[in-house]
């Protein structure tokens, strides 16, 4: 029988079957030998009388901090006030979840909190991040409850970003604790040792746990410089083809940062990842 694993407790995998019975099975010795280890988010073929995983069915992606496989999109949650707005996280965030084959969707938290001029700087970035064609959504925004449906989401953000408010406020029955949460589904802080997919609005949402110290991990320089997005629009201006717009001549996109068109602060952001590697 066919199934996708829900959850992980140290060798016990528990599988949502196409029927949507719930069952726990093993992993076969086999997978070890074979240095695979199944991952919450799998398409896996089981031994329904017996309980053991047979095959674990071809993966379109996985993350290793969480371990999770088959992800199709990604909500960073981005929060403007206490946490206060970092696009520098923003943009790690969102070079890291390009590079996995995610697709990103940036929600802005707690905009009730600040005053008039601080959202008009707020609103330059939703602008900008709209225009490179990412989904941009406000935490008040009734649309967001559609993208949920037949997708297998994670959320990513600080600790404290409003997350577990967010989710609360999709589905009331889920009840979680806000306050001084991690990105673990109301838990509390550092708690969630495991990872488990829940269902939220036709979906699956992925209750990770260490989502926030995600990191450049097997990306090489050219891997960040390529999943800035609107680089890939002007870099075959350069006069270099494999220009990583540092200190190169006749670079397009230190022209277009001078220009307004490339945001001074994905630029500079650029910069410190590529220095940080």
């Amino acid at each position: 029988m066919n199934g996708k694993i829900i959850k992980q407790i140290s060798n016990d995998y528990t599988i949502r079957l196409e029927n949507d019975e719930i069952v726990t099975c093993k992993a076969r010795g086999k997978f070890r030998n074979m240095n695979v280890t199944p991952l919450v988010g799998d398409n896996v073929l089981i031994d329904y009388n017996n309980k053991y995983i047979l095959e674990i069915l071809p993966r379109k992606n996985e993350l290793i901090r969480p371990s999770i496989s088959n992800i199709d999109q990604a909500v960073i949650i981005t929060s403007v006030h206490i946490p206060n707005f970092s696009s520098n996280l923003l943009d790690k965030l969102l070079v890291i979840i390009e590079y996995n084959n995610v697709l990103p969707i940036i929600c802005f938290t707690k905009l009730d909190l600040i005053d008039n001029e601080y959202r008009k700087e707020i609103d330059k970035y939703i602008h900008y991040y709209r225009k490179l064609g990412y989904q941009v959504y406000l935490n008040t925004d009734e649309e967001i409850k559609k993208i949920f449906k037949n997708k297998v989401t994670v959320f990513a953000g600080q600790s404290g970003a409003g997350k577990s408010t967010l989710l609360n406020k999709l589905d009331p029955e889920l009840k979680l604790k806000t306050g001084d949460v991690s990105l673990a589904l109301g838990r509390g802080k550092h708690t969630t040792r495991h990872v488990e997919l829940i269902s939220l609005l036709g979906g699956l949402v992925a209750d990770t746990p260490g989502f926030s110290s995600i990191d450049f991990q097997g990306m090489s320089n050219e891997d960040i410089r390529d999943n800035f997005i609107e680089f890939n629009n002007y870099k075959q201006n350069c006069e270099y083809s494999d220009c990583m717009h540092l200190k190169e001549q006749n670079c397009c996109i230190k022209d277009k940062v001078q220009e307004g068109e490339i945001l001074l602060s994905r630029y500079e952001n650029y910069l410190k990842f590529i220095d940080r590697k």
